[in-house]
């Protein structure tokens, strides 16, 4: 039987780097039977070499680097002819971007700051700006003044009109250098013909989505792990940005997150939580289903506590060091521990090189609170199976998740769990299985440990439940069966929409 073409498209995660989407990207990559995968990878920088060893259902491997000081055509070949390239950057001329770009990036602004949220014509922008740039450059449209003057008028426009305070030179500078990297898939027009387009985020990885639809017909089909405009929105309240930065980035995200939802066939969530913030955002009920993540049951099991540490109340965790995994209220916790049992080990598994300004605000904690002898990072480690045994409990304490991996690994080895009650945690770890304490509460997360660590029949009932509750619900065998008919079922919809298509074609 032909296998169904998908292009996975990822941002910062698979294969280049670690997270819990990139265990679930290597988990479909490697075990779907009707698929086979392109990977398109959107990173910061351009990366040397994946960090998973490739399955065979792998066939390519596309990289589009965003802040690189270079441009992605500089690093690696998308497959167009190099006399197509040279003949972009040639008709590229000012009066061709004044007749043909300036209306299309007016109306982009427009919709972007217009409060009427028109959906089908930001579909029209982007459709426009394909066709646009599949004869012209990007880069030299993008620097061109009049781009420049074009976007400084419409959004002082907004500013003035809203009452807000007035952007500085700087804050408009950044903010157009902000659009110009995250348009810049559309420099990319090359895309390879897919079936579907599988897009883990609803954000600006909908470009090459988009961009294959309207070249190719292909269907787009999303996996929203964590909602993308709940942590963009998180991650933008939390920052230092002027208000004309955060304004811009929140708008724009929100007309993206918007447009994805539209436009994708299916929209597949890891967990209950996402539904309401993908319909407070346009997404229609009949498009929403739920696809549980799973584990090898039989990898992560119960194993024995290590003779280095089964006297030692041990507290262990799988977590990148950064900002959504709130490590800084773990160690807070771990304080609070301290005071009840002393010789507490907190171990903690995961990058501590991605946010390496995260990772020294963490050490300046554990150092400030005494904890050198009870808070250890540990590094990434290459066997997950093998973390979870070493605790006597396990703990997560992020402000926003999707359906954690780690959650269910600690529950599949028999380990019960303190986390914190956000996304779908909940929706793995019920009451029987570990505790779930409030978001940045590190006196009841605190506590919550201490209780497991010095009840011993309460651990031992919560191991034993927690991994009986993954092996009935959440194995490897109903999240890939379940993920190959939703590729048989959007690839289906797409072929009878396509015939329709020719029929009335035809007819006419």
């Amino acid at each position: 039987m032909k296998k169904i073409e998908v292009m996975l498209i990822t941002e910062g995660t698979y294969p280049f780097n670690g997270g819990g989407v990139s265990t679930w990207s290597h988990i479909l990559c490697n075990q779907v039977s009707n698929a086979n995968y392109t990977l398109y990878s959107i990173n910061a920088g351009f990366e040397l070499e994946p960090r998973y060893e490739l399955g065979e259902n792998i066939k390519k491997v596309l990289q589009v680097p965003l802040w690189t000081p270079d441009e992605p055509h500089d690093y690696t070949s998308y497959g167009d002819e190099y006399y197509k390239t040279v003949g972009r950057k040639e008709f590229t001329t000012s009066k061709i971007i004044a007749e043909k770009f300036i209306p299309i990036f007016e109306r982009l602004l427009h919709l972007v700051y217009n409060d009427e949220k028109n959906v089908e014509a930001l579909d029209d922008v982007f459709y426009r700006l394909w066709l646009y740039f599949e004869d012209f450059d990007y880069k030299e449209t993008m620097r061109e003044k009049i781009v420049w003057d074009t976007y400084v008028k419409i959004v002082s426009d907004y500013i003035e009109r809203k009452h807000n305070p007035t952007a500085s030179i700087l804050d408009l500078t950044v903010g157009l250098r902000w659009l110009y990297r995250f348009l810049i898939p559309l420099a990319i027009v090359d895309v390879p013909k897919v079936d579907i387009a599988h897009l883990t985020l609803s954000g600006f990885p909908l470009i090459p989505a988009l961009i294959a639809h309207y070249k190719h017909g292909t269907a787009i089909m999303l996996t929203e792990h964590g909602v993308f405009i709940r942590e963009r929105l998180l991650a933008i309240n939390n920052s230092e940005y002027p208000f004309f930065l955060k304004d811009l980035l929140i708008r724009f995200s929100e007309a993206v997150a918007r447009l994805t939802y539209y436009k994708a066939a299916s929209i597949i969530s890891v967990n209950e939580f996402n539904k309401k913030w993908e319909k407070s955002y346009g997404a229609s009920p009949d498009k929403l289903q739920i696809i549980y993540n799973g584990i090898d049951h039989k990898l992560f099991k119960p194993r024995e506590k290590p003779e280095h540490l089964k006297n030692i109340p041990t507290v262990v965790a799988a977590a990148r060091i950064f900002e959504l995994k709130d490590v800084l209220t773990m160690i807070k916790s771990c304080a609070v521990v301290k005071k009840e049992i002393p010789n507490v080990q907190y171990l903690i598994y995961g990058d501590d090189k991605a946010v390496p300004e995260y990772t020294a605000e963490c050490l300046d904690l554990i150092k400030e609170l005494s904890l050198e002898e009870n808070f250890k990072l540990m590094g990434p480690r290459p066997n997950p199976h093998l973390i979870f045994p070493e605790g006597d409990i396990s703990i997560l304490t992020s402000i926003s998740e999707g359906f954690p991996y780690t959650v269910l690994e600690s529950m599949g080895c028999g380990v019960p769990v303190v986390a914190t009650d956000v996304g779908g945690v909940k929706e793995a770890l019920d009451e029987f299985s570990g505790i779930s304490c409030k978001p940045k509460d590190a006196e009841q997360i605190g506590k919550a440990v201490i209780k497991l660590l010095k009840d011993d029949d309460l651990r031992k009932k919560m191991g034993e439940h927690a991994r009986k509750r993954v092996v009935e619900n959440f194995t490897l065998a109903n999240f890939i069966g379940d993920y190959e008919d939703a590729y048989e079922r959007v690839n289906s919809q797409k072929n009878k929409l396509k015939a329709m298509q020719q029929t009335k074609v035809s007819y006419e």
